[in-house]
């Protein structure tokens, strides 16, 4: 998938992550039902052994894409200064096959399978360029905290 600087989406407006646990640098595309982003594994990420990305930083990069279709109801107004957490209550299915290097560019895709009120259940996938890396089905839940 080609990143297109014009249809970036920052990220910061749908999740509450911040540096060093941030696992997503950009949305390509979002809707109610579906997330793409991108992430390039740097060397100091702090889920980086031997050169590698291993599969802990997988599994929150793939959450925190599947957070962008849940959280996006809470920062609709970009201007307000909401905060939330979120948790993955559920990991039902996970498959890793590669675990991607220093430099790489991942692409992460989610689907919504079903959502009631703050609980989601999401299909996801992560791939560096056409080899999958990693799938899963996710349950997340996401709320706001209130001041």
């Amino acid at each position: 998938m080609e990143t297109k600087e014009n249809n970036l989406i920052n990220i910061h407006q749908f999740l509450p992550h911040r540096n060093p646990m941030l696992m997503a640098d950009y949305i390509l595309e979002l809707t109610k039902e579906k997330v793409v982003t991108s992430f390039t594994i740097l060397e100091d990420n702090i889920f980086v052994h031997n050169n590698e990305f291993v599969e802990a930083g997988l599994i929150e990069n793939l959450a925190q894409t599947c957070s962008s279709i849940l959280g996006q109801s809470f920062f609709e107004n970009p201007e307000a200064d909401t905060k939330v957490i979120g948790f993955i209550t559920n990991i039902k299915k996970i498959e890793v096959f590669s675990l991607p290097k220093v430099g790489d560019t991942i692409i992460s895709k989610a689907s919504l399978i079903s959502m009631y009120e703050n609980i989601c259940n999401i299909y996801c996938e992560t791939f560096n360029k056409d080899e999958l890396l990693i799938r899963a089905e996710i349950n997340l839940f996401i709320q706001e905290v209130k001041s």
